[in-house]
């Protein structure tokens, strides 16, 4: 779990890991040293301010060098909000996210489809499952020129879609989308806030972070 400066939710996202029964490893964003992870999650917060971009800043950031080189060798990856937009700012992930339409936070259980179980983060979970996921973001809306969006839509690489009222203006309804080999996940929901342990239909998030730990082992 990687902390930057403004890092809110990776507390939260180490709670979801250790509930799915793998080990939480705290990495600091000046960090050069991955320490033998099996697994990154980029988790949400608003990384050194969001002064410039949404994470602009973070992706220069020392860890995010290993990040991307430990990505290339097939190395699970997964960025919820603030860590969706830090790798599309590393080009680990296709288009950006930008202020939501309407330039209102949005704070909100959000449904979900899942559009794609071919990638690390989604094996357990099935095509055209319908989940409920917890949103909160200002930058959250996903966007990419014609021929990207062309290129996700016809590899497969949208993983989950707004379901009902798209609350951010995203274009096609993208809630998260997959790198070519499906390692490299990011998605706008928090899925480390819809793990509860005891009960809830939104426990299905737990589902993204159990899939990984078959991967990793």
């Amino acid at each position: 779990m990687i902390t930057f400066p403004g890092t809110l939710d990776d507390a939260d996202a180490a709670r979801a890991v250790r509930y799915a029964g793998a080990e939480a490893v705290a990495l600091w964003h000046g960090d050069h040293d991955l320490r033998g992870v099996a697994a990154v999650v980029v988790p949400g917060g608003f990384s050194y301010g969001d002064y410039l971009r949404a994470g602009a800043i973070a992706s220069l950031a020392p860890i995010m060098s290993e990040v991307v080189a430990a990505a290339g060798r097939g190395m699970p990856v997964l960025g919820i909000c603030n860590g969706f937009q830090i790798l599309c700012e590393a080009g680990l992930l296709p288009g950006a996210l930008v202020r939501n339409k309407g330039l209102h936070f949005v704070c909100r259980d959000q449904r979900l489809r899942v559009e794609s179980t071919a990638t690390a983060w989604t094996s357990a979970l099935r095509n055209s499952q319908e989940i409920v996921v917890p949103l909160k973001s200002g930058e959250g809306r996903f966007v990419a020129d014609a021929a990207t969006l062309e290129e996700l839509e016809g590899e497969g690489r949208v993983v989950f879609r707004y379901v009902g009222v798209n609350p951010n203006g995203a274009a096609a309804d993208i809630a998260g989308v997959s790198s070519v080999d499906g390692r490299v996940v990011g998605l706008m929901p928090h899925p480390e806030h819809a793990v509860d342990p005891l009960t809830g239909p939104a426990r299905e998030g737990l589902a993204v972070f159990e899939s990984v730990l078959r991967v990793a082992v």
